[in-house]
């Protein structure tokens, strides 16, 4: 799982259980000191966010688990998957299109960043290239043709390529003692 997702999973986690234990039950305790609690729109205010809380909560905490079982070894080499750059041509519009399939909490259309989860991002997981993908959006169906794939293996490859060479594009010395 990409570490930044991680980290603010956590965060959002860490602040809605301060919520929980801290901050809502001063405001219902508050609430209680004002008196019959029938009528007491504080109280029943707090009561609610304290469900809403629990249960984002625990929707966050069951995200987090299922992002910490992803095995980047278990995503393809050769077909497009989560991490993945896909150039595609959408037929329809007659033009060339770069996604990169991320998973939901990254996900921005107007950046590329399309979920996997996603009508196309569902569509184009799995192909190669030269695969055509038919999506199903509301707007009718589209054809995706994959003209160029880059893999999340592919990426590190190249990112771990590039720290091997110098600033200036020479090899990095290695055992020269120097």
């Amino acid at each position: 799982m990409p570490e930044h997702i991680k980290n603010q999973l956590q965060k959002d986690i860490e602040a809605l259980e301060y919520e929980l234990a801290h901050e809502l039950p001063a405001e219902i305790k508050k609430a209680v000191a004002l008196g019959d609690l029938s009528e007491n729109a504080e109280y029943h205010m707090a009561k609610q966010r304290q469900v809403f809380v629990n249960a984002r909560l625990g929707q966050l905490k069951k995200r987090m688990a299922e992002l910490s079982l992803v095995n980047l070894a278990n995503i393809p080499r050769d077909k497009a998957g989560f991490g993945s750059t896909v150039v595609v041509f959408d037929t329809q519009k007659n033009e060339e299109i770069l996604y990169r399939l991320v998973t939901s909490e990254e996900s921005d259309v107007t950046k590329g960043l399309i979920s996997t989860t996603s009508p196309i991002g569902r569509g184009l997981v799995g192909k190669r290239v030269g695969d055509v993908a038919t999506i199903v959006t509301p707007n009718g169906k589209r054809e995706l043709e994959v003209l160029k794939l880059t893999t999340i293996h592919d990426e590190a490859a190249a990112t771990a390529a590039a720290s091997e060479t110098q600033p200036d594009g020479a090899p990095a010395e290695s055992g020269s003692g120097k």
